[in-house]
């Protein structure tokens, strides 16, 4: 299969996201007129409908759109640098260490701290961030030598590290009462529920720095491509460079964990689907799976409000039935292209 060229990608995902943006803030348990949703981007909501699209739609799309550029992007940059096509940022135990840390902070009933909805999310939040960055920090104090850093080495400790993870929420499930338990079921099957412009505010700066972040490293994620010895032959500095990856990964899904729970396969196809449509490139690679994977999300997250309305799937669930199978499809058709 020959690479589409990367414009008209970013020309079909230009046109998409607005009019995907636009169907976000018309769906809903109750329809919204065009003239609502005018009023409500005007800033100017006046009746119950306007003040919904305002208030609570137009929050949620956005978040959406940041939350799913994020994990996107991450996962491009995972897969340069372990050059494999199926890594995500959970291999470096982000994703389960922020699930951990967020169980233990529920169980331990510190969100009872204070009745406000913000406590509760500040401290969850807190242990996510905390649960994810100190497992990704193990994860490559376990992977560095005085070689270097050990690709295969951070691949194992990842797995052991968010093996460990996973057994500490499972017993946190264990010893949760029901109402804990349901929370950390919840928040472990992803939701955007509940989005507010403060949280919009920290992941606008997240994202903004992270893809900012991801370009500058573009040539070196290509250079990775050859390998690492070629890479270090044209001047890469290769440790630095996988060092600046994952705190930068860590920083950036430890934040997205945190604020909308765990969301599976974002990271894992998109960044795969947009390697098969316009290659390798991180120059365009990275651009195109941020844009890519909020279109994704922001479809998920409007088929979970809608698809069984007046209640509501988590979005991590669609992501999940939905992307599993298209993976096996994309693997399918990738073996056929190889002719294997």
């Amino acid at each position: 299969m020959n690479p589409l060229p990367a414009k008209k990608l970013f020309l079909a995902l230009a046109l998409a996201l607005p009019m995907a943006l636009l169907a976000a803030l018309f769906v809903g348990q109750q329809w919204a007129s065009g003239s609502s949703v005018l009023q409500a981007v005007l800033g100017q909501a006046a009746s119950v409908n306007e003040l919904i699209v305002r208030d609570i739609r137009l929050p949620r799309a956005i978040f959406a759109l940041l939350i799913g550029a994020i994990l996107a992007s991450c996962g491009a940059a995972m897969q340069g640098m372990f050059r494999n096509p199926l890594a995500d940022p959970s291999l470096i135990g982000v994703t389960g260490g922020a699930t951990m840390g967020a169980s233990i902070a529920i169980v331990l009933g510190l969100t009872v701290i204070s009745s406000s909805y913000w406590w509760g999310f500040v401290i969850i939040s807190a242990g996510a961030f905390i649960g994810g960055s100190l497992t990704t920090l193990m994860v490559y104090r376990l992977a560095v030598s005085e070689r270097g850093t050990s690709v295969a080495m951070m691949l194992l400790a990842g797995i052991a590290v968010t093996a460990f993870a996973s057994a500490v929420s499972t017993l946190c499930e264990f010893f949760a009462d029901n109402e804990h338990l349901r929370r950390i079921s919840l928040w472990q099957m992803g939701s955007l529920e509940g989005a507010h412009w403060l949280q919009l505010l920290i992941l606008f700066v997240a994202a903004g720095l992270l893809l900012i972040f991801l370009q500058r490293q573009a040539q070196g994620l290509n250079a990775l491509l050859l390998g690492e010895s070629e890479a270090r032959h044209l001047g890469i500095d290769v440790d630095a460079l996988k060092l600046k990856l994952i705190l930068w990964v860590a920083m950036a899904v430890g934040i997205a964990v945190a604020m909308a729970g765990t969301i599976s396969f974002v990271g894992l196809i998109v960044p795969h689907l947009v390697r098969l449509l316009i290659g390798p490139n991180h120059r365009y690679l990275i651009a195109a799976s941020a844009m890519t994977g909020a279109l994704l999300l922001l479809l998920a997250d409007t088929l979970a409000r809608t698809v069984i309305s007046p209640s509501e799937l988590p979005v991590g669930v669609v992501t999940a039935i939905a992307g599993a199978p298209f993976f096996i499809a994309l693997l399918r058709r990738r073996k056929q292209w190889l002719g294997e």
